[in-house]
């Protein structure tokens, strides 16, 4: 009997052991590969982390225009406030506004249920009409943005698909919240965005990755 007591003993001490290894080894897992860019703009400096290996079509354009030089000069032009939740919340938006000069073929969507890759507090997320004609526009959460993920549940196939975030702000939220905090002109946008739209939109001088160096 204490012979058969202390084999099962030592079965719950192995059972344990391995339960505890198995959890150092999920903690142990790296993170998501990221790209930094530095946005570079008349408010400051904001730093995004770009999620090449969870959100890799996304992300690919997104650095293509930094690359190509395409975001030199854009705006943040668009200042969404809500208020409901905790504050500031809404979104800011930037991009290319379908400048010919500027703007690239529009990209497969990446839903957010395929990613990991949420609508939480600073995150990007491309600018879109149906899903698939993103290019170059973008907006960055305030807050955490839920209703914006992908939802395989909603009726509506637009809110199905969601909107594809790719990054987040990791330097530079205060940035972020002033230009939120902006004044809009009442008489700018059209439809459900008129009064969106920032009075003086805030220029990206320069959007360059974080590990190359300025000229």
């Amino acid at each position: 009997m204490f012979k058969r007591l202390i084999l099962t003993a030592c079965a719950l001490l192995m059972f344990s052991s391995s339960g505890a290894f198995a959890q150092e080894t999920l903690d142990a897992a790296p993170p998501p590969e990221t790209t930094q860019v530095i946005l570079e703009t008349t408010a400051g400096d904001i730093t995004v982390a770009i999620e090449i290996e969870r959100a890799p079509i996304t992300a690919a354009n997104f650095l293509k225009y930094v690359d190509e030089g395409r975001f030199d000069g854009i705006v943040f032009y668009r200042a969404m406030q809500l208020d409901w939740g905790d504050q500031p919340n809404g979104l800011v938006q930037a991009g290319t506004q379908y400048d010919p000069k500027r703007i690239l073929p529009p990209i497969a969507h990446e839903r957010t249920t395929e990613t990991g890759v949420l609508h939480l507090r600073g995150a990007l997320s491309m600018a879109r009409n149906e899903p698939g004609t993103a290019t170059g526009d973008f907006s960055i959460m305030l807050q955490d943005q839920p209703g914006m993920n992908a939802d395989p549940e909603n009726p509506d196939p637009n809110w199905q698909e969601g909107y594809a975030a790719f990054g987040y702000v990791i330097e530079g939220m205060e940035i972020i919240e002033a230009i939120h905090a902006a004044p809009t002109d009442p008489d700018k946008g059209e439809g459900w965005m008129k009064g969106q739209m920032l009075a003086e939109p805030v220029v990206i001088v320069k959007a360059r990755r974080a590990n190359i160096a300025e000229p």
